[in-house]
């Protein structure tokens, strides 16, 4: 298959690389680039020479979240979602959870910015790596409701509380500490490790290790996180009709996105209201 919108390598044996490629949208996940990863992930997940795949976003940050700048326009949503109120909200979330259903290991390689749609597919990932600095936030609560709720389960009920009620990012040191990554580094060492974890997984048969990555999952699943997880995608369709959403992207159609998003984080001094 051809694509666009990532680049796939296979940087270690066994191991596949697959990087979000819109640098200059700060790989802002549109339709076709959420499909294009789910593509790649079900490509090398039927591959017997790859046992091991690595997700990363190319420039300067992992993803900023879903493009909410028209970026989508004519393009369809990758794989099914039942019509009606959450569809999108059905889409993304059946996506990136579908990697958990995956017989092979996915890793998440984050660096600066992982935002939103950003930390959905990460969470979707088995193992997240994140620089120290990295910062991990769902800055769209300050407007409406994640599509895909896992803050509670991965990050406790305090930190969770902190980061819906608020926006507010954390670091990937915070993130370690918490339960949502499991190692922190300086950046400059993000991909070494990244790549010594790949090559040590992928040293397990895949007979082997999809039947123990299923098991921890299966664990999650009976404790309900799944069942969680997509009841959320309701609330995330009830906020659409909310006065807040609303106002938001009348801002953003009438005035840029740019603009609303600046607007949004002003009172936070964070996010875009920092970088000038």
């Amino acid at each position: 298959m051809t694509y666009q919108l990532i680049l796939v390598d296979d940087p270690r044996p066994g191991v596949r690389r697959i990087t979000l490629n819109r640098p200059e949208k700060r790989n802002a996940l549109n339709h076709a680039l959420r499909g294009e990863i789910l593509a790649a992930l079900r490509d090398a997940d039927t591959d017997p020479d790859v046992r091991v795949m690595v997700i990363r976003g190319a420039g300067k940050c992992f993803s900023a979240g879903y493009d909410l700048g028209g970026g989508s326009e004519g393009q369809s949503l990758p794989g099914y979602a039942a019509s009606g109120d959450g569809q999108f909200q059905r889409n993304v979330t059946e996506g990136w959870m579908s990697i958990w259903d995956l017989a092979k290991p996915v890793i998440a390689q984050v660096h600066s910015y992982c935002l939103a749609g950003g930390s959905e597919l990460a969470t979707g990932c088995d193992l997240v790596f994140v620089a120290e600095d990295a910062k991990i936030g769902y800055p769209a609560v300050r407007f409406g409701v994640p599509d895909m709720q896992f803050h509670a389960w991965f990050m406790g009920l305090r930190t969770a509380m902190m980061m819906m009620i608020t926006g507010d990012a954390i670091s990937g040191v915070e993130a370690v500490r918490r339960g949502w990554a499991n190692e922190a580094l300086p950046e400059d060492q993000l991909e070494a490790r990244v790549l010594e974890v790949a090559e040590r997984v992928a040293q397990i048969p895949t007979d082997i290790v999809q039947l123990n990555k299923r098991s921890v999952h299966r664990a999650m699943d009976t404790m309900g996180l799944r069942a969680a997880i997509r009841s959320g995608t309701e609330l995330s369709a009830l906020a659409v009709y909310q006065a807040t959403f609303q106002k938001f992207i009348a801002e953003a159609r009438d005035g840029g996105l740019t603009k609303a998003l600046s607007d949004r984080d002003e009172a936070f001094s964070d996010y875009r209201t920092t970088e000038g």
